[in-house]
């Protein structure tokens, strides 16, 4: 029987990715394991989020963690202010850019290589001096990481933060127990496109009752598309790991080299 695909992105960017690995003739299984949610309405944190998205013309730059960020913020943004440059760590967020019509005449700064896609490699391709003394937003999910503002405020950048989306592991339900205990059955391709969504994976995995599932799922052959996710998976005791690479078809590309 042949392998398959478990794609663990949230929901909201898995139906694309599980199209392109069903016409390989691979069948996709959509296990979500973070789910992203917008912020309320009518919640202090969705106020805050407008108030700084009705303002994107004082910034020299806008720094995207992530598609959902994009997603989410765009919820807001009727148009793309001219001279507001776009920093994002993907070629993921490159497509939810263009989804919402963001083109060429926009400068958009990421990463050069597709196998360093974070917010380390982004910085190297920022023109930190340019910035020096200037505002750069960073827009992100809650409990986000502290690299990218510490780093320009330390390169003298007056940075702000806002949080666009909340995540979470999803609870272990029964059904989401049963799932689980069945791909790990047998050897499955699993692609990984989030350090966090990996360490709630293994939590889960831990909870489950059968002990040997989690020597299981260190058996299971990994497709992740950064290097920072690969370190985690390491870290984690997975040995079978493949790096692709940022984007949709590096990661295609990455199941036919194993076909």
């Amino acid at each position: 029987m042949t392998a398959a695909v478990v794609i663990t992105r949230p929901r909201q960017q898995a139906e694309p990715l599980a199209r392109a690995v069903a016409a390989l003739g691979r069948a996709p299984v959509l296990l979500p394991l973070l789910e992203i949610s917008l912020l309320p309405h009518d919640s202090a944190a969705g106020a805050e989020l407008r108030r700084v998205l009705s303002g994107l013309d004082a910034y020299a730059l806008v720094v995207f963690v992530s598609p959902n960020a994009i997603d989410a913020a765009f919820a807001h943004i009727v148009r793309w202010p001219e001279g507001v440059d776009i920093g994002v760590v993907g070629e993921g967020s490159r497509a939810a850019l263009a989804k919402h019509g963001v083109d060429g005449r926009v400068r958009i700064h990421c990463p050069r290589d597709p196998a360093h896609s974070d917010s380390e490699h982004l910085l190297q391709e920022l023109d930190l001096g340019r910035l020096a003394g200037r505002r750069v937003l960073v827009v992100r999910g809650d409990g986000g990481r502290e690299l990218m503002p510490d780093a320009l405020r330390g390169a003298g950048v007056a940075v702000e933060t806002v949080t666009a989306y909340r995540r979470a592991v999803p609870e272990l339900t029964p059904e989401l127990a049963a799932r689980l205990a069945g791909l790990l059955a047998r050897p499955n391709d699993w692609i990984i496109t989030s350090s966090e969504a990996l360490r709630g994976l293994v939590s889960l995995v831990e909870r489950l009752e059968a002990q040997d599932l989690a020597h299981q799922l260190r058996q299971q052959r990994l497709i992740v598309p950064h290097a920072r996710i690969h370190e985690t998976a390491r870290a984690l005791g997975f040995t079978r790991l493949i790096l692709s690479g940022s984007g949709d078809e590096r990661l295609i590309a990455a199941l036919q080299s194993q076909a």
